[in-house]
Parts: C-alpha cells; sequence; structure tokens
C-alpha cells in the first residue's frame, strides 16, 4: 500500500516507525516530517495545514490510505476533501473533529446524550465569566473553545487567577480560539486517558495512559502540551476501562451516527476519575502527543490492519495485542517552554540513547543545520520511550536514555511515572 502520514511532531514519529514496521506499507511518505522520521520514508515539505498541497500530494502518488496526525487538518476538513477524491483517510471528518475543534461543542453532545462531565458554562464576554467564575469560588478550569496548541486551559485556585486567564483569553492570547470559552467546575482526581477505535457503527478499546501535563516536578509550573507519559495508565483497572467505554465511548459512537456525523479515526478521552466515577475533562480526534509515543511501542497488532479496519467499518470483528510489559516516555523540551525559548542549540548521542534496552527517541521538535547538526527548533524536542517489565523498570529503562543525550539547551522532569 501505498500510505501518505501529515505531520512533523512527536506523534507522528512514533506513527511512522509503526507504520513502516507494516508488511502491508510498500511505500510510506510523510509531510512534512522531520529529520528522525527519514529512515521511515520518503519525506516532501508540505505543510500540515496546507490542505489543497496535501491532497494534490496524496493524489500524486496514488495514496492508498493517507494517516493525518495533527488536529488541525482534521478540524479544518481534510478527511472530507480525501473523501471527495475517493482516497481512504485514517482520522474523523470535519464535523466529528468538533469533538477537539470546540470545546462547547463537545460539553453540548455529552450533555445531550448522557455522558459524565463536570459543570460548565460556555461564555463570550468578560462579564459573564467573572459571574461563573464567582458562582464557582474561584476554583475552576478556564478554557479557550477553539484548538490552542493544547496550551488553551488554565488550571485555578482563585477568582484572581481565573478571571485573569479569562481576560487574557477573550483579549486575543489564543487569536479566534478564545473568542469564546468554557468555564468548568473543576473535579479532582487521577487524570487517566483512554483510546478507543471508532469506525461509525462499533468501537474497540486501544490501550490507556497517564500523562504529566505541568511542565516541572511535582506537578508544578504552567500546563504543557505534555512532558511525559505512562501506559498502561496505573488506575485505570479493567473494570475502570469497561465502565468508560460504556458510558463514554459508546454514548459518543451512537450519538454521533445518530446525529448524522459518524465518528471514524481514534477516539483520546482524558478522564478525571472522581470519587464519582469517571468524568470527561476533553476528547481529541486524534492520537494524543506524548502518548502515542508511549502507546504505540507497546502495539503488537499490525497498526496498518486496525487502521483499514477503522475506515472499512470491520472493527466488529477486529481485535489488538499488546505488549504487557509498561512503557514510559520523558519529553526533553527547550529551556523557557512552554514560555518563549530559542532556536538552534545543537543535540548530540541520540544513539548512544537508543543503546539502552528497548528505548526508542522520538524526534518532535528537531531540524538539521546546513553543516549537518542536529538543533532543536520546537518546545517539545525528543520523546524518549523505554519499555519493562513493570513500570519501574520502565521508568529506569527511559532515564537512563534521557541522561546519555547530549543537549546543553534542554530540560525534562525527573518524576514521569515516578510512585
Amino acid at each position: 500500500m501505498n500510505i501518505l502520514l501529515i505531520g512533523s511532531g512527536g506523534r507522528e514519529h512514533a506513527l511512522a516507525w509503526s507504520l513502516a514496521d507494516s508488511p502491508l506499507t510498500s511505500n510510506l511518505v510523510i509531510a512534512p516530517g522531520n529529520p528522525g522520521m527519514a529512515p521511515y520514508g520518503e519525506m516532501r515539505p508540505v505543510a500540515a495545514d496546507d490542505l489543497d498541497g496535501l491532497c494534490a500530494l496524496a493524489v500524486e502518488i496514488s495514496a492508498d490510505l493517507v494517516v493525518i496526525g495533527p488536529e488541525v487538518p482534521l478540524v479544518d476538513g481534510l478527511a472530507d476533501r480525501l473523501a471527495s477524491l475517493g482516497i481512504a483517510a485514517f482520522g474523523p471528518s470535519a464535523a466529528a473533529a468538533q469533538l477537539e475543534g470546540s470545546k462547547e461543542f463537545a460539553r453540548a453532545f455529552c450533555a445531550r446524550h448522557n455522558v459524565p462531565q463536570p459543570a460548565y458554562f460556555p461564555v463570550s464576554d468578560y462579564a459573564t465569566a467573572c459571574q461563573h467564575i464567582d458562582q464557582l469560588g474561584g476554583f475552576c478550569v478556564i478554557k479557550a473553545d477553539g484548538l490552542a496548541a493544547g496550551k488553551g486551559v488554565v488550571v485555578a485556585d482563585d477568582a484572581e487567577t481565573a478571571k485573569d486567564a479569562a481576560k487574557s483569553m477573550l483579549d486575543g492570547q489564543f487569536g479566534e480560539s478564545g473568542k469564546r470559552l468554557v468555564i468548568e467546575q473543576r473535579i479532582s482526581g487521577p487524570e487517566a486517558s483512554l483510546f478507543a477505535l471508532l469506525d461509525g457503527d462499533s468501537a474497540i478499546l486501544m490501550a490507556t495512559a497517564q500523562d504529566h501535563k505541568r511542565a516541572y516536578d511535582n506537578d508544578e509550573g504552567p500546563n504543557t502540551g505534555g512532558m511525559g507519559a505512562i501506559s498502561p495508565a496505573p488506575r485505570l483497572d479493567k473494570a475502570l476501562e469497561d465502565q468508560v467505554m460504556q458510558e463514554v465511548v459508546g454514548p459518543v459512537v451512537r450519538g454521533m451516527a445518530a446525529e448524522g456525523t459518524p465518528y471514524r479515526g481514534v477516539l483520546y478521552v482524558g478522564l478525571m476519575l472522581t470519587k464519582d466515577g469517571p468524568q470527561v475533562i476533553e476528547f481529541n480526534c486524534r492520537f494524543g502527543d506524548p502518548e502515542a509515543q508511549v502507546i504505540l511501542p507497546r502495539l503488537r497488532t499490525d497498526l496498518v490492519s486496525a487502521m483499514l479496519a477503522t475506515t472499512n467499518a470491520s472493527l466488529h470483528h477486529f481485535d489488538m495485542r499488546w505488549d504487557p510489559r509498561a512503557a514510559v516516555t520523558v519529553v526533553m523540551a527547550n529551556k523557557g517552554y512552554p514560555g518563549s525559548y530559542e532556536k538552534g542549540s545543537v543535540i548530540r548521542a541520540i544513539d548512544a540513547a537508543e543503546t539502552v534496552p528497548d528505548c526508542n527517541v522520538f524526534h518532535a521538535g528537531t531540524a538539521l543545520a546546513d553543516n549537518g547538526d542536529l538543533i532543536a527548533v520546537g518546545g517539545r524536542v525528543l520523546a524518549v520511550t523505554a519499555l519493562g517489565d513493570d513500570a519501574k523498570t520502565a521508568r529506569r529503562n527511559a532515564y537512563a536514555g534521557v541522561t546519555k543525550i547530549d543537549w546543553q539547551g534542554g530540560f525534562y522532569r525527573s518524576d514521569i511515572a515516578k510512585t
């Protein structure tokens, strides 16, 4: 099969690594890709948000399947454009991708279909936002309605923090994405993520993971796109997995189909495990980052076959196999992230990290300098993933890989997956 993979981050590097390993993949083209993906396929310089260019490329290479990694082209309708050309795409339609593209849509959908979630209040002006913030005693969550690269969420402990966040977002901090906000009741409990494949009619469980969002150790500092992860999620046992599939994923399948927007692709369910049971924090319409980097190394089923079962509506007789071992991913980020940071620092000794048993280094924000040096150009730059017989061993292996990498311009949390 000719496969086109869209994206350039750590998630897409993990996808490229898995797709290239499939016996069904005869040719893999990656657009635009990053230096770490070069061994797996042909790189083409077409941006992930250039829908015209991506459609032209898919036609040019006679793509049998297009795997859409990032959320922006999904929300913008790339899967719909490809469908009109008769090209199969792994990823939901623009209408279905509203589950991630609009927090307000997702909350209203959950309300319509009795999916457990915290109380929420959509607002578009500062005065109304302040009223709801005060109503919640300042202990709340402020979310930009639209896409904000994982940064449009502020978890507030007091009214002043919440109101400052609301004002910044409404004043244009995230552009059009913050013109509407969702003010949410703040709930408590361990966080976890569950991934399922949906084919429009049915769904199957993929895997679970637990992400670490805060920038610094002890869950301190600002929220980020994710500083590390562990899979399986330590607190999502079989009973809770079944509960989430029944109370969340099932209603999503049936609800989206009933509303005329059947969901096909991977669904990321962000959960808070409260004392009253699992509640939905957010949906993503694609693999997470760094969750893809921690989940895919555990996958033993052929990824292309799973994607085809999704696009062909045949998940009802498909099964997935997973490595029973644990995986831990540690993200190495540019100093200053998630704020401003300098670009261009040199990274060395990635090969040394991959000498650690069962350790892979996935590139996210890297590029090649004119002299051939690997340099950091993004916020989150590398994701170091390792497997182990248990979480402790996987964690030890991941940090062994991290410490072998020579990069003076980066930082990482030292407590990922620590118990």
